[in-house]
């Protein structure tokens, strides 16, 4: 064997244990963040988990849009944990939390389940559920501070996730003043998701978003206004039943 042919040789070699040892450190990588991925959504390989749905105001059996867009993007989620979702609506949700992950989409005007969670896990959470028009109607009451909705142009949904202890399967909460919110938190935590467990690892959180000219953007533009899982999980005095819900 020629000096040319041996080095021809020895660099195949060379570029084909560098090849496998660059496929293996992409494999070990993505191994890893999809693990990471299902610790955080509490969605181990071929698990199940809950997807509650709200209803339409004024439309019984039917699903705004824009909620429907939200559980698009909760499926996307879902799927890339190789687990699978079972859709349940929210009069028909009648059990506990824990055994699965479980993701609740829309305020408690229109989803029963979620005004439970509300008032169970987050009682410092007060909606304000009264029909007649005002600048109050469905405002967030968080502790001291109060966030009002102005169609259109600012709008709130809360983020959260909670659980009954260290073993338990989490619980995500995607409450917001209007069904584009809901969709809005849905993305947000597509595309955060990462960078929340960095922070809260298997902790829960609340936090509180607003979306920006969604007549313009659609759910697209939301900041985040801030963590206020103390404040939400502090219970608050109570107020009339027929104004409020949650706490």
């Amino acid at each position: 064997m020629t000096d040319d042919v041996r080095n021809i040789v020895l660099g195949v070699i060379a570029a084909g244990i560098s090849a496998s040892l660059g496929w293996l450190a992409r494999t070990y990588l993505w191994r890893r963040g999809l693990r990471r991925k299902q610790d955080f959504f509490g969605l181990p390989a071929n698990s199940a988990c809950l997807l509650v749905v709200n209803r339409y105001a004024g439309a019984d059996g039917s699903v705004h849009r824009h909620d429907a867009f939200a559980l698009l993007e909760l499926s996307a989620l879902i799927k890339g944990c190789s687990a699978h979702a079972q859709i349940v609506t929210h009069d028909t949700a009648q059990q506990g939390f824990g055994e699965r992950t479980e993701f609740c989409v829309g305020g408690p005007m229109s989803n029963q389940r979620m005004a439970a969670h509300l008032r169970t896990l987050l009682p410092g959470v007060r909606i304000n559920i009264e029909q007649d028009p005002g600048p109050d109607r469905v405002a967030f009451q968080i502790g001291s501070e109060r966030y009002r909705l102005e169609p259109g142009s600012s709008e709130y949904v809360l983020l959260a996730r909670l659980t009954g202890g260290q073993d338990a399967r989490p619980v995500f909460l995607f409450c917001g003043q209007r069904a584009i919110t809901n969709q809005a938190a849905t993305r947000y935590v597509a595309r955060n998701h990462e960078k929340m467990r960095r922070k809260y690892g298997n902790k829960s959180f609340c936090l509180l978003l607003k979306v920006v000219n969604s007549q313009a953007y659609g759910p697209d533009v939301v900041e985040l206004v801030g963590d206020v899982t103390r404040e939400a999980q502090a219970p608050v005095p109570s107020t009339p039943a027929s104004h409020q819900a949650g706490g």
